[in-house]
C-alpha cells in the first residue's frame, strides 16, 4: 500500500472536508490506547487505506460515493498483531494463515519463518517473504537468525550465514532478525551470532530474542548486552520481571500448546511493573487451534480473564507491538496516518470479532472472510524434501545394552505439559536379549530422529517419557524444530518403521499407526512442513490426530506440539539431534546409558 507520505495530501484533504472519504464508520466506541480512555460517539473516516480523521462527527467527510459503515455504539479496537509466530507451526502456508486469522481479528503478523529456513536456507525464506507480500493484511518477517540453532550439536537440512542477514535485510517485508536461538553464542561473543545482530541493527532493524535457560546469572546479562530486544521464552514471574528491568520487551505467550501468560502478567497485576514493555503473541499454534480456538483474539481473552484491564491486554497486543518494531506510525492504533487495521465488536472482555478492516477494505464480517486470498503456488524445489537412505526396519530402532547387563539406566526425555522445555529424567530399563526395553507401566517409550535432508541413513534412539501411550503405537512427523529431520515416538518397533516409511513415502507429513494400520495422516508436502491444502482441511485432519492419540493413551493437550519439539537443542533440559542425545543445561552430546 502507499505510505503516509504519498497519502499526506489526501489524508489531510479528507480530514478537512475539502476530499471524500472512501470509507466512514459512524457512531463506535473508540479503544484509544494511547491515552488508555474509550471514547463514546465517535466516527472515522478512512482513504488510501488509512485513517484519515477520528472525531465526534465525519459528516464533513462523506461524499455519494463513500462507503458508510454505523457501528451502532460497539467498541472500535485496533487490528491485532501477533508479534513472534511461526507460520509452519500451522502446518499451512502464509496465504491459508491468514485466512484463517483474519475473521479473528488479526491485522497484523510478525513471522519467523525458520522452520523453512533449516530446510531449505535462504531460498525458503524468500519464498515465505514474497508470498506475505501479496496477502490483504500486514505481514513482516524476521529474518532466521540460527540455522542451524545450535551448531555443533546438530546438522540441519541448510544454514544462514552473516552475509545472508545482510542481504535479507533489504528486502521490503524484513523487519529484523528472527529469534537468536544460540543464546550460549551470544553470551560467548561468537563473531557468527554478533555479526548477524550487528547487521540487523545496522539497518536500523530489531533483534529478536530467545534466552531459554532459567539461569539469570552472567550469561543472562551477557545475552542482554549482545542485543536482542525481546524474549519470548520466559515461563516464570520473574522472567518476565528480569527482562523488562533489563531494557527488553516480554512477549507472553499463548499458543496451541505454551501457556506462559498466567504466570508472567503477575509481573504487572501483582508487582506493579509498566505494561507498556510487555507484548502477547502466540510464537506457535497449529491449524485446529486457529479454526476452532481463534488466534490474537483468544490471547487477549485469555490475558484480561488473568487480571488484566481490557485496554491494557488490547494494549499489549496492538500497540506495545507497534511501537517495538518501530511501526508506531504505521499500525497499533487508530489514529490518523496509521493503516486501517480495525476490529469492531460488541464487548471487550469475550471480544466477538463481528467485522474486520484492514488496510481501508472490510476482510471479515461475523468470523467469516469477505476478501479473496487465492493460493501461493511454491515450486517444486520446495517439495520431496524427505531423503532418507532407505526404508527402515523395525531392527533400526533396537538399542543394544552393555554386554551381560539385565538392567540399565538412561537419560529419558521428560515432557512437561503446556510447556516448551522438558525434564532430564533417569529411568532403570530391563534388557532383554541384549537391547534395553521400554517400560510402558511407568510410561517410557522409544524415540528416534531420522536424518532426512542428505540421506545420510542416520538413526539415533531414545527413551522418552509423558505421552502416556498404552497401545502398540507409533507416531511420526517431519516437523522436528528446529532441524526439520523426522521425529518417531512409539511403543511398537514394527509401527515406528511404517511410520518412517510412510512419509518417506508421501513426501513429509504426520502420521501415527497403531497395530500397522494407519489412523491418522496430514500430508506436508511443502519442505515437510506446510500443506498445501486449506486451513479448514488441514485442522480436520489435525483433529482427527489429536483424537488418534488420545485413543493410543495421549491424553496431554496439544501433544502433537510437544512432540514437534523434542528435538529442539536450545531449550533444556535434554533433547534428542541427529548427532544423539544432547543435554541443553550443559549444550554437550551425552551418552543414552549411564551407567
Amino acid at each position: 500500500m502507499k505510505s503516509w507520505a504519498e497519502c499526506a495530501t489526501n489524508l489531510v484533504n479528507v480530514a478537512m472536508g475539502r476530499s471524500k472519504a472512501d470509507t466512514v464508520i459512524r457512531n463506535g466506541r473508540w479503544v484509544n490506547v494511547h491515552s488508555a480512555e474509550i471514547i463514546d460517539a465517535i466516527d472515522i473516516a478512512i482513504v488510501d487505506g488509512r485513517f484519515a480523521y477520528v472525531g465526534h462527527d465525519a459528516s464533513h467527510t462523506i461524499g455519494p460515493d463513500t462507503i458508510i459503515l454505523d457501528a451502532s455504539g460497539r467498541y472500535l479496537v485496533p487490528g491485532l498483531c501477533d508479534a513472534h509466530m511461526h507460520v509452519e507451526s500451522g502446518m499451512i502456508t502464509v496465504s491459508e494463515f491468514a485466512r484463517a486469522v483474519i475473521p479473528h481479528g488479526t491485522t497484523s503478523m510478525f513471522i519467523d519463518p525458520h522452520e523453512i529456513a533449516n530446510v531449505l536456507g535462504l531460498e525458503g525464506v524468500r519464498l515465505m517473504h514474497d508470498e506475505a507480500m501479496t496477502l490483504p493484511m500486514n505481514v513482516y518477517v524476521q529474518m532466521p537468525a540460527c540455522v542451524p540453532s545450535a551448531p555443533g550439536l546438530e546438522n540441519a537440512g541448510a544454514s544462514i550465514s552473516p552475509d545472508d542477514v545482510s542481504e535479507a535485510m533489504n528486502w521490503p517485508g524484513i523487519i529484523g532478525l528472527g529469534e537468536m536461538m544460540n543464546f550460549p553464542g551470544v553470551a560467548a561473543a561468537d563473531p557468527d551470532m554478533l555479526g548477524e545482530i550487528a547487521a540487523t541493527m545496522n539497518a536500523g532493524k530489531t533483534v529478536g530474542g530467545h534466552f531459554a535457560s532459567p539461569d539469570l546469572g552472567l550469561d543472562f546479562h551477557g545475552y542482554v548486552a549482545g542485543g536482542p530486544a525481546d524474549d519470548h521464552e520466559g515461563t516464570r514471574m520473574e522472567d518476565a520481571v528480569a527482562r523488562v528491568r533489563q531494557g527488553m520487551r516480554s512477549m507472553l505467550r499463548l499458543g496451541s500448546a505454551w501457556y506462559d501468560v498466567a504466570e508472567q502478567v503477575r509481573a504487572i497485576t501483582e508487582k506493579k511493573l509498566d505494561s507498556r514493555n510487555f507484548i502477547l503473541c502466540t510464537d506457535d499454534s497449529h491449524s485446529g487451534t486457529l479454526i476452532n480456538d481463534g488466534h490474537m483474539n483468544r490471547v487477549v481473552r485469555h490475558a484480561i480473564a488473568q487480571g488484566l484491564p481490557p485496554i491494557t491486554a488490547i494494549q499489549m497486543a496492538t500497540l506495545n507491538t507497534a511501537q517495538h518494531f518501530g511501526l508506531e506510525r504505521e499500525l497499533g492504533s487508530i489514529t490518523p496516518g496509521r493503516r486501517a487495521d480495525l476490529i469492531i465488536s460488541s464487548s471487550l472482555i469475550d471480544l466477538p470479532i463481528e467485522v474486520v478492516i484492514a488496510q481501508g477494505q472490510q476482510v471479515a464480517r461475523d468470523q467469516t472472510l469477505t476478501c479473496n486470498i487465492p493460493a501461493f503456488d511454491y515450486p517444486d524445489s520446495a517439495k520431496d524434501t524427505v531423503n532418507m537412505a532407505r526404508d527402515l526396519e523395525p531392527a533400526d530402532f533396537d538399542i543394544a545394552a552393555p554386554e551381560n547387563a539385565k538392567q540399565v539406566d538412561v537419560r529419558t526425555i521428560g515432557v512437561i505439559e503446556n510447556q516448551a522445555p522438558t525434564k532430564a529424567l533417569v529411568s532403570a530399563l530391563s534388557v532383554s536379549d541384549g537391547q534395553v526395553q521400554m517400560d510402558l507401566a511407568n510410561d517410557v517409550c522409544q524415540i528416534a530422529l531420522v536424518e532426512r535432508h542428505r540421506a545420510t541413513g542416520t538413526v539415533v534412539n531414545g527413551f522418552v517419557s509423558g505421552f502416556g501411550y498404552d497401545v502398540p503405537c507409533a507416531m511420526a512427523s517431519t516437523v522436528a524444530h528446529d532441524s526439520h529431520h523426522m521425529i518417531v515416538v512409539g511403543t511398537d518397533k514394527s509401527d515406528m518403521a511404517l511410520a518412517a516409511n510412510r512419509l518417506r513415502q508421501i513426501g513429509g507429513g504426520v502420521v501415527l499407526i497403531s497395530g500397522g494400520k494407519e489412523l491418522a495422516l496430514i500430508e506436508l508436502s511443502i519442505a515437510g512442513l506446510m500443506s498445501q491444502e486449506r486451513a479448514e482441511i488441514v485442522a480436520v485432519k489435525a483433529d482427527k490426530l489429536v483424537s488418534a492419540m488420545r485413543d493410543c493413551g495421549c491424553a496431554l493437550n496439544n501433544a502433537y506440539m510437544q512432540h514437534s519439539l523434542l528435538a529442539l537443542v536450545v531449550i533444556p533440559e535434554i533433547r534428542i539431534s541427529d548427532l544423539g542425545i544432547i543435554d541443553v543445561t550443559k549444550f554437550e552430546k551425552v551418552p543414552l546409558i549411564i551407567n
